[in-house]
């Protein structure tokens, strides 16, 4: 695994984005862990999320032209990760959209780098459960432009079972044609938290490391 991805579970871990124990998920279903972006809540954690977010971005997405972070959890992981891309020496647009329609000033549902049918965009957005707010980001391109999906990069890849025996993620994949990434996926996180010390504690005992791998099943 790289040394980033294993930066970024500690990363988690260490600001309670991610804990384990008894979560009732938005589809109803119960998850032994629960991955939360929102507790980025000042400039230096936000900066560092964005960092994780554009080492990710650099090793698999070449081609693009703008990053697109949906309303509204995706307006500051869109913001801080295109300032650390051009870090990297990776310069790109950056759009997100507006759930209020506007009839002043700047008018229009997308705010931004302009989108139309040449843009290459990737979208970026926290975690993917359902798939149902992803769906709803496609559509919304599709209006406002049309432009080519390169890509969906998101923190964690949950690899939630869908509507079938496949991850959510397999059947966006299968059913929209377009590429999902992670920084990290589940099995990371499970593999190298299992009994692992972070600030003297031991963060994935055996016991919350069987409930995890039960629910993966």
């Amino acid at each position: 695994m790289q040394e980033y991805k294993k930066e970024f579970i500690e990363f988690l871990v260490k600001n309670d984005a991610l804990k384990f124990g008894e979560f009732t998920l938005k589809s109803g279903r119960l998850s032994p862990y629960f991955i939360n972006t929102g507790m980025f809540k000042d400039g230096k954690g936000i900066k560092k999320l964005g960092e994780f977010y554009a080492k990710a971005i650099k090793e698999n997405f070449k081609e693009f032209d703008v990053l697109f972070g949906p309303a509204y959890k995706g307006i500051p992981l869109c913001v801080s990760t295109v300032m650390e891309l051009s870090k990297l020496g990776v310069n790109k647009g950056y759009a997100f959209n507006r759930k209020e329609s506007k009839d002043h000033g700047e008018k229009g549902n997308i705010i931004g780098t302009k989108i139309d049918g040449e843009s290459k965009v990737l979208i970026i957005d926290d975690v993917i459960t359902a798939g149902t707010a992803v769906r709803e980001t496609l559509n919304l391109l599709k209006t406002e432009g049309n432009p080519k999906i390169i890509g969906i990069i998101i923190s964690v890849n949950r690899k939630e079972k869908g509507q079938s025996e496949k991850s959510a993620i397999q059947e966006i994949e299968e059913n929209l044609k377009v590429k999902v990434t992670s920084i990290v996926d589940f099995d990371e996180i499970a593999g190298y938290l299992h009994n692992k010390k972070i600030d003297g504690k031991i963060v994935l005992d055996d016991e919350k490391f069987k409930k995890m791998m039960e629910y993966k099943k």
